[in-house]
């Protein structure tokens, strides 16, 4: 064998362990991936039941009823509403009209049934995704004192993920 032969079977080599570990990984990170809905994005593109994901918006008015730790909420986009269960307790500010989030998965009627759920944490403050998807829907109240610190808050957010 030359040495031209001799490194590009090197070479060859090093690509075929590197597109290896590339397979692995991304197999690894695809058990790890949660998407992100919105209530009128989940009526367009169902997904499976016991597909885990995430789901935000605000807390319907009038809507939560706690029995014990079993708490049944609505979670709603102003367009389109979904029924949550938590068996857990909710956080301190957990309130209705609020935006939250909450992971899990539908069971077979349609119910989203949260494992984990995510109040925002202070008055100003709504995550990234349920701002974008409530200005989409026209409900954002723009021109508020909270909107320009939530819009502050984000943009600090974002240079510091860049």
């Amino acid at each position: 064998m030359t040495r031209k032969q001799k490194r590009l079977s090197i070479i060859a080599g090093l690509g075929l362990v590197i597109a290896l570990a590339a397979v692995i990984i991304f197999t690894a990170l695809s058990s790890k991936i949660t998407f992100f809905y919105s209530p009128s994005e989940l009526k367009e593109n169902p997904v499976a039941i016991g597909q885990h994901f995430r789901i935000g918006g605000l807390v319907k008015e009038n809507s939560w009823v706690k029995d014990g730790k079993t708490n049944n909420f609505i979670i709603t986009d102003n367009e389109s509403d979904v029924a949550v269960i938590y068996i857990e307790i909710l956080p301190d500010l957990f309130r209705e009209g609020q935006g939250v989030i909450a992971e899990g998965a539908l069971n077979a009627e349609g119910i989203f049934i949260a494992s984990n759920v995510l109040a925002k944490h202070d008055e100003n403050y709504l995550p990234k995704e349920v701002v974008e998807t409530l200005k989409e829907k026209g409900e954002w109240q723009h021109g508020t004192e909270e909107d320009a610190k939530t819009t502050e808050t984000i943009k600090t957010t974002e240079g510091a993920n860049n």
